[in-house]
């Protein structure tokens, strides 16, 4: 249980910081770089925040991605939660 415990951990951990890479891909445009580099720093920051997202989302199973997904949605953020 202590395994998956951690697994769990690490997933939702990744899954958070792909949002560094989200921050990096909209940074990137205003630093003093060639436009080549700018667009391919953009990219790969894009591609990272992506893959990085989808690794934590396989660690932490099913279950838990829906829901982180949907509470890191920027949509559902301001939204009042309904009462079962």
């Amino acid at each position: 249980m202590k395994r998956k415990n951690g697994k769990i951990k690490l997933g939702i951990f990744l899954m958070l910081f792909s949002g560094v890479f989200f921050a990096a891909t909209l940074v990137i445009p205003f630093f003093d770089l060639p436009t080549k580099t700018k667009v391919a720093a953009s990219t790969t920051s894009f591609v990272l925040m992506e893959v990085v997202f989808w690794a934590g989302g396989l660690l932490v199973g099913k279950e838990l991605f829906t829901k982180y997904k949907k509470q890191l949605n920027p949509l559902n953020w301001f939204k009042k939660s309904e009462l079962k």
